[in-house]
């Protein structure tokens, strides 16, 4: 596919902004919400509209909650009314006695498996706090301190719990918990994103291969194959862009060179090993060696890739341009308001719906890039 022309960052950054709010929320709030089930879809197809999924799961209930409480605060319209549906959802649907939600559901909403997903739980505390609702945040919170926290450190997977863990957990619980220190000014949310941060400095990201495996051992022993570990370069790319928030005034702006080296570690793998030098995506997947485990591409990384990027330390705005090129070419070939998922290694789109979960992407990313590189009209105009 041929690309778009090249713009500057600023200008990229805009017509971004612009594609969410003036195509992809009106359209997730038309044909995106089932208003008359009190729910939202899974996916969407991309030309019929219509969504395949006979299920409805917990985490996009939250991140949908959150991208509508992000389009509310806004002014996006009808948007707080989807935020207030997604947070009945979560309260009078998911929420179980035991203190913690569900993960499936039929179309009606009655709960099809009770099982507990941490990773789930993480969504939905990042979405409290985004709709700044600090009761719930701080209930969910005690549910996770006295079921869900693992004798070696960190948190189980899920109740009851499987194996292997894995950092992709205790990433999202790291960033639900910055949000709700930022949403309530509270320490005690503060107090266990350090912890995380700790868990991640000492545990999870492996000093003497430079990289962050996918997978651990009970223990948090990083598991292996033939030697070497699969890796995500695109949770390098979120891990960096949580890290720098955590390291803002206030909280740690002073990073110990300890700290410092393995923040320039994560993004350093990401652009020797994690883009494809063919087409400019982030890969889905490589070994710590660098040699790939996977073709193509998923939309996901590239929205995590304009996050780092960003960060005033992480690059130049040619790179950051370059990072919301290979997004666009996950959005060109779609109508407006929805996407390609996955691109493969030929860079020809593969098709299929849009998944709903990926929009909470598209929103931190392009709200985000909105915000650093200072681009005019911030607030949504009315349709």
């Amino acid at each position: 596919m041929k690309d778009a022309p090249f713009l500057s960052a600023r200008d990229e950054a805009g017509r971004a902004h612009r594609w969410l709010t003036g195509k992809a929320w009106p359209l997730w709030l038309e044909h995106g919400v089932d208003w008359d089930r009190g729910a939202f879809q899974e996916s969407l197809e991309l030309h019929s509209l219509g969504c395949p999924a006979r299920f409805r799961r917990l985490r996009v209930a939250a991140r949908q909650t959150y991208v509508f409480a992000r389009a509310a605060a806004l002014g996006c319209p009808r948007a707080p009314d989807a935020a207030a549906l997604g947070l009945h959802f979560l309260k009078r649907r998911a929420l179980q006695e035991s203190g913690g939600y569900a993960q499936r559901f039929d179309l009606a909403g009655m709960i099809l498996d009770p099982s507990i997903s941490t990773y789930d739980q993480a969504f939905v505390l990042l979405a409290y706090a985004t709709a700044g609702l600090r009761a719930p945040a701080i209930a969910l919170m005690e549910f996770l301190d006295r079921h869900c926290r693992h004798a070696a450190g960190g948190y189980v997977e899920s109740l009851p719990p499987k194996l292997p863990r894995q950092q992709n957990t205790h990433l999202h619980l790291y960033e639900a918990f910055l949000a709700a220190a930022d949403a309530f000014e509270d320490a005690v949310f503060l107090d266990r994103a350090a912890e995380l941060r700790r868990l991640f400095e000492e545990r999870l990201f492996q000093r003497s291969a430079r990289v962050l495996p996918e997978g651990f051992s009970e223990g948090l022993t990083p598991i292996e194959q033939n030697g070497r570990y699969r890796v995500e370069p695109g949770h390098h790319c979120e891990w960096f862009w949580l890290l720098a928030r955590h390291f803002g005034p206030g909280r740690d702006d002073r990073p110990s060179p300890r700290r410092q080296e393995i923040f320039d570690d994560l993004m350093a793998f990401v652009r020797r090993h994690g883009i494809d030098p063919a087409t400019g995506h982030v890969l889905d997947e490589v070994w710590s060696d660098g040699s790939p485990s996977s073709s193509g591409s998923r939309l996901w990384p590239q929205a995590e890739l304009i996050k780092a990027e960003c960060v005033p330390v992480a690059g130049a705005p040619g790179s950051i341009s370059g990072a919301y090129q290979a997004l666009r070419r996950h959005l060109d070939p779609a109508p407006p308001g929805l996407w390609v998922e996955r691109i493969g290694a030929n860079g020809t789109p593969i098709a299929g719906p849009a998944p709903a979960s990926s929009l909470y992407h598209l929103t931190c990313a392009i709200l985000e890039g909105h915000d650093k590189l200072k681009v005019p009209e911030a607030r949504v105009s009315r349709l």
